[in-house]
């Protein structure tokens, strides 16, 4: 505690800690590194102010807020959960591990991180730095991906907690973990206030330990992504409610590597006339499980379609209001300057005519 009074790091909920910032930042950190959750928190925050605002914003409002965030189910259980709490808890964040632990998006972490931190209750905040932190003071070679470490190492912290400011020691242990006893690489001993009392430090097996397990290989998927303009417009639509990605706005797409011929065929059948095919450059995006390689053409249309998609933007409008998932902003690129860096006409070169 002595530690975490000297060097905790300066954080915009730590400066407030109301429930309702709490809250949201450690939905926005779930999965994603401080450094750049900083911004977007300050933006939410300043945009959604409370519970209320946040149980009736508009969900593209809020996905537009979040783009680039990522694993946007969490913004979608965020309003969800704000609802909830509008009917059920007067408006307000509930206090109480069970009560928070009920709501949509609020695991066992989230609810000890928001019962401490803002209602200072004497429960546990176990993440993964916390994790790694005990593994290595108790030399526990234990894998912190199992249900059965989690909860044995859960124990151990709950025995841990001061009397009083859990909240702080939770966050000194998070801390802890985050800036000194390190992930990758050789972890920063020399400045572990708990070096004396570290088992691992003691017998050299910091590089060892923590033990976890070994990830799932990536799936692959070809997929062909269509930028098509029409009147200065561009084609967009919306993902499903479900799964991957939930209720973004996209460009158009389809599963594998398509040719020029059925790059036009497939514009043909969203009920737009291709004048130009462009080839794109190729991009790939990484999700936790899932990798994306994608291959690209820009269709200049002389008619727009009438059916799916059923949404036409200009490049301003899109930037302005459209949540474009960080995997396709490559592409999105392309609205504003539709030729630059693309290919030649595939059209043209088909015909034999200049391009």
């Amino acid at each position: 505690m002595n530690w975490y009074r000297q060097e905790a790091r300066d954080l915009p909920w730590r400066r407030d800690p109301s429930p309702y910032k709490v809250w949201i930042s450690e939905i926005m950190l779930q999965q994603t590194r401080v450094d750049t959750v900083i911004p977007y928190f300050d933006r939410f925050v300043a945009e959604i102010p409370d519970v209320a605002a946040l149980a009736r914003v508009d969900t593209d409002k809020l996905l537009k807020l979040w783009q680039g965030l990522g694993y946007y189910g969490r913004a979608l259980r965020l309003k969800e959960a704000a609802q909830i709490m509008v009917r059920d808890f007067g408006g307000e964040v509930p206090s109480g591990v069970k009560a928070l632990a009920s709501l949509p998006g609020i695991g066992a972490y989230t609810a000890g991180a928001i019962a401490s931190i803002a209602f200072g209750e004497r429960v546990p905040a176990v993440d993964g730095n916390v994790l790694r932190v005990i593994a290595r003071l108790a030399a526990d070679r234990g894998d912190i991906g199992e249900p059965d470490t989690r909860r044995r190492f859960t124990l151990l912290v709950t025995q841990m907690l001061p009397a009083e400011k859990a909240g702080d020691f939770n966050q000194a242990l998070m801390d802890l973990g985050a800036t000194v006893c390190l992930p990758n690489g050789e972890p920063r001993c020399g400045l572990c206030p708990a070096r004396n009392s570290c088992e691992a430090f003691r017998q050299g097996l910091t590089a060892e330990i923590p033990v976890t397990t070994q990830q799932k290989k990536r799936r692959i998927e070809d997929i062909t992504v269509f930028v098509i303009s029409c009147d200065g417009r561009f084609a967009l639509r919306k993902r499903d409610d479900k799964g991957l990605l939930p209720n973004l706005w996209e460009f158009p797409n389809t599963e594998g590597r398509l040719n020029a011929e059925a790059a036009a065929a497939f514009a043909r059948s969203l009920g737009v006339t291709p004048i130009e095919v462009y080839e794109l450059p190729e991009a790939r995006h990484i999700f936790t499980h899932l990798e994306w390689r994608m291959k690209g053409y820009f269709i200049r249309a002389a008619q727009c379609g009438a059916g799916e998609p059923p949404v036409w933007a200009t490049a301003d409008e899109i930037s302005r209001s459209y949540s474009i998932p960080t995997a396709l902003k490559t592409y999105e690129a392309f609205c504003r300057n539709p030729t630059a860096g693309a290919g030649k006409d595939l059209r043209q070169s088909e015909r034999g005519e200049p391009s």
